[in-house]
């Protein structure tokens, strides 16, 4: 006789790996628990990450186009400075609305038990919690990351915040410098730099972005850093770091290898993420994992089968949207008992900085890296109507195809990037033919038909070629030219 457990399946994580598991289970009959350590469900996506950022780089895209509007003909404006206060609450309430679709009363409905609290394993299918043991037939880890912070002599000392702290400071720092070169960092560097923040972003590589093209990141580079406010540095090695009367010293070796120092008003760290795996025992559940997080196979399964594993956690795309896919595939195998893998050939992911940086599938960077032999085909935004309209002309759209001419991905460094790189994935998620989408009818003027171009600039050497010609040519007796010095 099977040995009876408290749950079906048990759920460490209330963010969006954990929530999408928890409510797929709870709906499809499993007897669910949902484990929390903070005192609301939703992660760290909805309290320290996407949401507050992006209500923050919306606040301050807004505050910029009002300085800049006489680039759009209108009256130039003296704006006040920015009481970021005012910006802090509006955060919140954005907050505390999508907080109510990610509540405990919502989950209750849905089936799932919600228990706050630090759970410990205390063998393979049940953990301590509150003083109590629950044991659970399966149990899905999601309990995401946290800001790592690098081995710089003094930093502890020094103070520094993470995104955790920057989004409900108490006001508008004078000046900040960000450790980090990655998307946080550049995303609240612009940020902070057009609310009126004089920033210094220090980044050891040598360029913004390290995952993306470097062509598409240096462009980005050249109009991130025509800011007033914002300056970077590449190539940095951080040297030591102190609180200087007040001020936060940060002692860096550029690319020169010049001794350089800067100080601002606030420090923020913003170089990696590090897996939240302390305190969950994960040597008494016999659940491998190394420094990067927790191991898991393409069906998210751990070194125990019946333990799964998704979202930060795991160490692998560290994307919300990710996420939520890896509790789908662990529905699949947990609850379905599906073979089914998760496949991330066509993940999409965005950087939200104005311009903004999307992508889905290879680069030309992954592709390289794979020995795939691939050709580029490019559409620049200046030859949008829409973007001129606009105003905001910079960037473009790179698609890559291999050898065999089938699309192995695309990148868009423009505006509204992240949007228009959505119809893309319906047109892999489809296996819609480049045919089909250059024939296909957009609006206009639209942004989205530099879509519509790129795989129409593929295709038009094939439909006006040499050939093409001769044969209309020879079976409809066309006659060829009728101006320019070639016309016949």
């Amino acid at each position: 006789m099977a040995k009876p457990y408290d749950y079906d399946i048990g759920i460490i994580g209330g963010g969006a790996a954990g929530l999408t598991t928890a409510s797929g289970a709870a709906q499809l009959g499993a007897k669910t628990l949902l484990i929390e350590k903070e005192k609301d469900l939703g992660g760290d996506c909805l309290h320290f990450g996407c949401v507050p950022s992006k209500t923050l780089i919306n606040s301050a895209r807004a505050y910029h186009t009002i300085v800049n509007a006489g680039k759009h003909g209108l009256p130039e404006v003296d704006a006040p400075p920015v009481d970021f206060g005012c910006i802090r609450d509006r955060i919140k309430n954005v907050i505390s609305t999508i907080q109510q679709h990610d509540s405990e009363e919502r989950f209750c409905g849905l089936g799932a038990k919600v228990e706050f609290g630090n759970p410990e394993f205390v063998d393979a299918h049940a953990v301590s919690l509150n003083g109590n043991s629950v044991s659970a037939k399966k149990w899905v880890i999601a309990t995401g990351s946290s800001p790592g912070a690098p081995p710089v002599p003094g930093l502890e000392q020094a103070g520094y915040i993470t995104n955790r702290e920057i989004f409900s400071l108490e006001k508008l720092p004078a000046s900040m410098t960000i450790i980090g070169g990655g998307p946080i960092a550049v995303e609240m560097g612009q940020a902070f730099s057009r609310l009126g923040t004089q920033v210094t972003v220090i980044e050891r590589a040598d360029q913004i972005l390290g995952k993306e093209d470097k062509d598409l990141a240096d462009e980005l580079l050249g109009l991130l850093a025509a800011s007033p406010n914002l300056t970077f540095h590449l190539n940095a090695k951080i040297l030591s770091a102190k609180d200087s009367g007040g001020k936060k010293e940060v002692v860096f070796e550029n690319g020169k290898g010049e001794e350089k120092q800067v100080h601002a008003e606030t420090l923020l760290v913003a170089a990696g993420r590090t897996p939240n795996i302390g305190g969950l025992a994960l040597d008494k559940a016999g659940v491998d994992f190394t420094g990067r997080g927790i191991t898991v196979d393409a069906r998210m399964r751990t070194s125990q089968n019946h333990i799964f594993a998704a979202g930060d956690v795991t160490g692998s795309f560290l994307f919300t949207h990710a996420a939520g896919y890896e509790g789908s595939i662990v529905i699949a195998n947990a609850v379905f008992h599906l073979p089914r893998k998760a496949d991330y050939t066509f993940l999409p992911w965005c950087t939200y900085t104005d311009p903004e940086l999307a992508s889905i599938g290879m680069n030309e960077k992954s592709a390289k890296q794979a020995g795939i032999s691939y050709s580029v085909w490019r559409e620049d935004f200046k030859d949008n109507d829409r973007s001129l309209a606009m105003g905001n002309t910079a960037g473009q759209i790179k698609m890559i195809l291999d050898e065999k001419e089938n699309l192995i991905g695309v990148q868009i460094l423009g505006p509204n990037a992240g949007d228009l790189i959505n119809e893309w994935v319906a047109v892999v998620a489809g296996r819609v033919k480049l045919s089909t989408l250059a024939s296909a009818v957009h609006p206009y003027p639209t942004l989205g038909e530099i879509n519509k171009r790129v795989a129409g600039a593929y295709l038009s050497p094939k439909i006006f070629s040499e050939r093409m010609k001769k044969g209309l040519k020879f079976f409809f007796a066309l006659k060829g030219r009728a101006c320019g010095k070639d016309n016949e």
